[in-house]
C-alpha cells in the first residue's frame, strides 16, 4: 500500500503514517518498493510472530514432560531458549528438595556455562561456536575458558546428545540438558535438570542424561505433531548417540 491508502484505512494523517513507516523500515519490519513508492510487511514481521507462537507452543508442549522429569529426578527442571551469548529461562519447575537450584522464569545465564545453553550452542554453525569460544569468561573456577577445550566439549555434546554443567556458572550448581527441535528439525530450546553439585555426581550423570534426552525427544515430538498429550514415557527409547546433521545444525 501507499502512504495515502494507509492513512485512509488507519484514519490518521499522512505525515504521521509516513513517520511510522520510516521507523518500521529502519527497524526492518516494513520494506519499501522504490519503483512504486508502496510499502509491504517484511519477513521480519513474520519471524516475530512465529517466534511468539513457537514459545507459546513450546511451553504447552513441554509441561507434561517437565512434570515427568521432575517426578523422575526430583531436581529443578528448566526450559531455555538461546538469545545471543545467553540463555533465557522460559519455564521451570522447582525441585521439592529443601536444597535445590534457584532460578526465575525470564532470568538469564551465560550459554557457554550452563547445561541448557551448551546443549543448544553445540548445534550452532561451527563459525559461531568458534566465535563464542573466543569470548569465554571465568564465571567460576570450573568454567571452561580454553577455546580448544570448549570446542572439544561442543563436539562431545553433539556426539552424546546431552550437555553437562559441572559448576561452571555457579560453582555449587550442576546440571544436565538436551536440545529440543522444532517441527523443521532446527534446535529451538533445551530442557534440563539442575541441582547441587553434590547430587550431580559422575555416577548419576548417565541416568539423568537418559531421562533428560527422553524428555527432550518427547517435547520435540509433541511440537512436531501438535499433540497436547505426551506419548507414554515407558514406551520411548531415547537415542543416546547423535551424528551431526548440517541441515538442522541451527539454533533459535
Amino acid at each position: 500500500m501507499g502512504v495515502t491508502e494507509l492513512a485512509v484505512q488507519m484514519g490518521i494523517g499522512k505525515s504521521n503514517v509516513h513517520r511510522l513507516l520510516q521507523g518500521l523500515v529502519e527497524l526492518g519490519y516494513v520494506r519499501r518498493d522504490e519503483s512504486t513508492g508502496s510499502y509491504a510487511a517484511s519477513i521480519k514481521l513474520w519471524e516475530l510472530g512465529s517466534a511468539v507462537l513457537t514459545h507459546l507452543d513450546l511451553r504447552r508442549a513441554s509441561q507434561s514432560w517437565m512434570e515427568w522429569l521432575l517426578e523422575r529426578t526430583r531436581e529443578t527442571v528448566h526450559l531455555s531458549v538461546l538469545d545471543g551469548d545467553e540463555v533465557v529461562y522460559v519455564h521451570k519447575l522447582d525441585s521439592p528438595e529443601p536444597v535445590r537450584a534457584y532460578s526465575q522464569i525470564g532470568g538469564r545465564s551465560p550459554a557457554c556455562c550452563v547445561a541448557t545453553g551448551k546443549a543448544m550452542v553445540a548445534w550452532l554453525p561451527p563459525a559461531q561456536i568458534e566465535a563464542l569460544s573466543r569470548r569465554l569468561q571465568p564465571w567460576s573456577p570450573r568454567t571452561l575458558t580454553n577455546p580448544i577445550e570448549f570446542m572439544r566439549e561442543m563436539g562431545r555434546v553433539r556426539t552424546q546428545g546431552f550437555a553437562v554443567n559441572r559448576g561452571e556458572w555457579r560453582e555449587s550448581v550442576g546440571g544436565v540438558a538436551a536440545a529440543v527441535r522444532d517441527p523443521s528439525g532446527a534446535i529451538c530450546a533445551a530442557v534440563g535438570v539442575s541441582g547441587p553439585i553434590e547430587r550431580m555426581r559422575p555416577s548419576s550423570l548417565k541416568s539423568l542424561a537418559l531421562e533428560v534426552i527422553q524428555a527432550a525427544e518427547g517435547i520435540s515430538e509433541m511440537l512436531r505433531t501438535g499433540s497436547i498429550a505426551p506419548a507414554a514415557p515407558s514406551a520411548r527409547r531415547p537415542s543416546f548417540n547423535r551424528s551431526v546433521n548440517p541441515s538442522v545444525s541451527k539454533a533459535a
